[in-house]
C-alpha cells in the first residue's frame, strides 16, 4: 500500500502523490515566539518529524521548512509588559523553542526562516494581490478582500456568509467587509518604530497570515506538496494563507495536514487557561525520550488528554522497549540483525501515519525478542533487535541513538554509573563464590533500594534501572 494521508481540504484520506517523483516539499507552521513552549505547542513538531522520517526512510528527498513568527501583536504586548525590547523577547523565546525541539529529538528543518527576514517578499505579494483586485489599502493598512475569492472558506468547510468578522485589527470600520483580514498593519501610536518597515502604503508590519504565504513561496515555490500545523491553525490562519496565495495565482499546498491538541480537563492546553506544562519543566520529571514516546504513540489526529499517570504509563512502556534493546545489544552486539521494517509496521504508517498501530508492532516484536533472549536463541534475538531498532529509528525513539544512549547527553555520568554498579556486582559475585549469600543478598537489596534491578540469567548477571 502506498502512503495515504488525511487531507483537511478534501476531508478525506487521499493517496499521496508528490509534485516531483522522489521529492517531497513540506511547509509546517512553527511557533509564534511570544513565550516558552509547553508540550501542547510542540506536538506538531513531533507529528511532522515522524512524517518526515517516514518519507525519508521510504526513499524520498524531503525539503522541510518550519518558520519562526518573531513579530506580532502578542510579542509586542508581552515584551512591553516585561519592559524588554520586542526583538530581545522574541529571540529569548525562539531559543526556548529550539531547545524544546532539540531535547525531544526532532530533526532540524531544511530551512527555518524568520518572518522579520522576509518583509520584501511580503511587500511583493501584497502588491500582486492589489494589482489582481484581491486587496486594498486604507490609511496605511492593507486588507484582503475575502469576497473577491469565491473559494474562501473551503479549507475549513465554512460558508462566507456564516463567518464572523476577522478579529485581527481594531479598524473594522475601514474594511469593505468585516470578514476582510489584514495583510499589512500600519504602525500605531506607542508601538516601537523598530517593529515597522517602510512600504508603498506606509510604515507598518506584516499580518500573521501573510508571513507564511511569502516564506512558503520563497523556499518551496508557488506550489508544493504538504502544508501542516496544529488543528487550531485551520481557521483563520491556514484558510487565509490559502486564499491570499491562490488569489495571487499560486497553486500553494496540495495537501493540508493538521495534528490535534493536547488537552487538560477537555480544554485545549493554552497559556490563557493557566494549564501549561512547559517542556523545560516536564523533561525534569521524565526523560525527554519518554515525553517523545508519550506524544508519538497516539494518532496525530487524536486529542491527547494530559495527565501525570498517563505520562508515567508511557514512560514505563518505553522503558520496556529500551530494556529489551539494551539487553539484546549486550548479547549479540548493537549492530546485529538487519534493520528491516515489518510489513505490519509499514502498513500502519502508510495508513495516515497510524502510530498507535506502528507502536503496537514494536511491542509485539519486543515480546518475540524477549522469548528469543530467554531461550538463548541468538539468531532470533538478532533479527528482533534489528527490526525493533529500525522501527524505533523511524519514530525517533531508538535507545541506542547517540541522543538517547548518553542518558541526556552526559556520557561521563553514565560511564561512572556503569562502573559503580559493576563494582557492586563484582563484590556480590565474590560473596556468592565464597558462599556468603547473606552478603550477596544485602548487596542486591542495596542496589534495589537505589533503583537498580539485578537479574541473574543463564548469560550472566544483568542490571537495569527499575
Amino acid at each position: 500500500m502506498s502512503l495515504r494521508l488525511y487531507d483537511t481540504a478534501a476531508r478525506a484520506v487521499r493517496d499521496f502523490t508528490p509534485l516531483r517523483a522522489g521529492q517531497v516539499s513540506m511547509y509546517v507552521c512553527g511557533l509564534t515566539v511570544q513565550g516558552p513552549p509547553h508540550i501542547g505547542h510542540v506536538r506538531f513538531a513531533i507529528a511532522f518529524d515522524v512524517l518526515r522520517r517516514w518519507l525519508t526512510s521510504t526513499g524520498y528527498e524531503v525539503t522541510y521548512v518550519r518558520n519562526v513568527t518573531d513579530v506580532d501583536d502578542k510579542i509586542l504586548a508581552k515584551s512591553a509588559a516585561a519592559g524588554e525590547p520586542w526583538w530581545a523577547w522574541a529571540y529569548e523565546n525562539e531559543r526556548a523553542a529550539t531547545r524544546a525541539y532539540d531535547v525531544l529529538g526532532t530533526l532540524p528543518p531544511t530551512y527555518e526562516p524568520r518572518a522579520t527576514g522576509h518583509v520584501p517578499e511580503m511587500v511583493e505579494l501584497i502588491a500582486t494581490l492589489i494589482d489582481r483586485g484581491h486587496a486594498y489599502a486604507v490609511d496605511g493598512d492593507v486588507y484582503f478582500d475575502v469576497r473577491s475569492f469565491p473559494a474562501y472558506g473551503e479549507l475549513s468547510g465554512q460558508k462566507i456568509g456564516e463567518l464572523q468578522p476577522a478579529a485581527d485589527t481594531e479598524t473594522d470600520e475601514r474594511k469593505h467587509d468585516p470578514r476582510d483580514f489584514a495583510l499589512w498593519k500600519g504602525v500605531k501610536d506607542g508601538e516601537p518604530t523598530t517593529a515597522s518597515w517602510a512600504t508603498p502604503w506606509g510604515r507598518g508590519r506584516p499580518g500573521w497570515h501573510l508571513e507564511c504565504s511569502a516564506m512558503a513561496e520563497k523556499y518551496l515555490g508557488p506550489e508544493f506538496d504538504l502544508h501542516g500545523g496544529g488543528l487550531d491553525l485551520r481557521f483563520p490562519h491556514h484558510e487565509n494563507e490559502r486564499a491570499q496565495s491562490q488569489a495571487a495565482g499560486h497553486g500553494f499546498a496540495r495537501y493540508w495536514l493538521h495534528n490535534a491538541w493536547v488537552t487538560m480537563g477537555g480544554e485545549k492546553m493554552s497559556k490563557s487557561l493557566g494549564n501549561t506544562l512547559l517542556v523545560d519543566e516536564v523533561v525534569q520529571r521524565v526523560r525527554p525520550v519518554e515525553l517523545r514516546y508519550y506524544l508519538v504513540a497516539p494518532h496525530y489526529r487524536s486529542m491527547i488528554e494530559f495527565s501525570e499517570p498517563a505520562l508515567a504509563e508511557a514512560a514505563t512502556a518505553y522503558q520496556r522497549l529500551e530494556s529489551f534493546v539494551r539487553r539484546a545489544a549486550e548479547v549479540v552486539g548493537e549492530d546485529a540483525g538487519e534493520l528491516t521494517l515489518p510489513a505490519a509496521f509499514t502498513a500502519a504508517l502508510d495508513d495516515d501515519l497510524s502510530t498507535p498501530a506502528a507502536v503496537a508492532v514494536v511491542h509485539e516484536v519486543v515480546t518475540r525478542g524477549n522469548t528469543a533472549l530467554a531461550a538463548d536463541d541468538s539468531e532470533g534475538l538478532a533479527a528482533a533487535l534489528g527490526s525493533v531498532r529500525a522501527m524505533l529509528g523511524v519514530l525517533g525513539l531508538d535507545p541506542l541513538h547517540p541522543q538517547w544512549a548518553d542518558a541526556g547527553g552526559d556520557r561521563r555520568l553514565a560511564q561512572a554509573t556503569d562502573g559503580l554498579v559493576q563494582l557492586a556486582l563484582d563484590q556480590r559475585a565474590a560473596a556468592r563464590a565464597r558462599k556468603d549469600y547473606a552478603a550477596a543478598d544485602a548487596i542486591r537489596d542495596q542496589l534495589g533500594a537505589l533503583g537498580v534491578q539485578v537479574e541473574d540469567t543463564p548469560q550472566g548477571t544483568r542490571w537495569e534501572l527499575s
